[in-house]
Formats: C-alpha cells, sequence, structure tokens
C-alpha cells in the first residue's frame, strides 16, 4: 500500500485563510474553504481540525514577499501566525507536523484569472478567491517537492 503524505496548505489574510489539501498521494491539490478569521486562537484551533481531519503530515503557509524579494507589512503578520500554529500543534500533539513556507507572489492574481476563465461572477469570486490562491499555493509546493524528488 502506498503511504498517504496529504498536506495542507493555508493562504492567510487579515481578514480569512483560504485552505487547500493534497490528495493521499501529494499529487494534486483541492479547495476545501475560506476560513472566516475570528481570533488567532480560534483560527489556530480550525487549522488543527483540518489537520486531524485530512490526517496531514505537513502544512504549507503561503509566504506574502514583495516582488522584489523584501518582507512586506503582512509577510510578518504571517510569520507571526506559524508561531502561533507552532505552539498550537505542541500543545494538541501535533508536534510531527512539518510547518513549512511557500513563496506566494502573484498567487491571487493567478487566482483572480482562473475564477474569471471559470466565468465566476464577481460576486462569487470575492468568496473564493482565497481559498483559490491556497490551491496555487500549495500545487506550487507540490510541483516543486516532485522536481526536487525527480
Amino acid at each position: 500500500m502506498i503511504n498517504s503524505i496529504r498536506i495542507l496548505a493555508l493562504d492567510v489574510g487579515d481578514k480569512t485563510i483560504g485552505v487547500a489539501v493534497s490528495d493521499p498521494l501529494g499529487i494534486i491539490a483541492q479547495g476545501i474553504t475560506t476560513v472566516e478569521r475570528i481570533g488567532i486562537k480560534k483560527d489556530t484551533n480550525r487549522i488543527v481540525d483540518y489537520v486531524k481531519e485530512y490526517e496531514c503530515s505537513a502544512v504549507v503557509l503561503g509566504l506574502p514577499i514583495n516582488l522584489d524579494g523584501s518582507d512586506s507589512v503582512q509577510t510578518q503578520k504571517v510569520y507571526d501566525f506559524k508561531t502561533k500554529l507552532e505552539n498550537k500543534f505542541r500543545s494538541t500533539g501535533l508536534s510531527h507536523v512539518k510547518l513549512e513556507w511557500q513563496d506566494e507572489r502573484l498567487t491571487t492574481v493567478m487566482a483572480e484569472r482562473v475564477l474569471i476563465d471559470a466565468d465566476v461572477s464577481r460576486k462569487n469570486r470575492k468568496k473564493v478567491i482565497d481559498k483559490q490562491a491556497a490551491v496555487i499555493i500549495l500545487q506550487s509546493y507540490l510541483d516543486r517537492m516532485s522536481n526536487v524528488q525527480s
């Protein structure tokens, strides 16, 4: 039997968190949901729930750096979120789950294009853009990892 290596990806924003998960073989990314941000404790609890539900071995966070590679204001917020999530993983017995970064430059632009091409209305795009960005972050990560192993 092939080992299941599901990976969760997060597009962390101020108001929402886009969530995607890989298939059990770690090849294809699919969107799960967009989590409305309530507070760091509840937000990290929701992520822990998804990690447990999908039995994930890793969580990939989109790193929002500027086009020139420098940190942005949002970059620091995501660093802080990762630290809180690491602490939550330790306190809930999930310290074996790896937390990794994936450059997310232009993922929102790519997500917007995908949704426009799929003829999703502007109103509905707002609801799913972060989830679609998480899919792009995860698929980029999966593709990068498969190239490393090849």
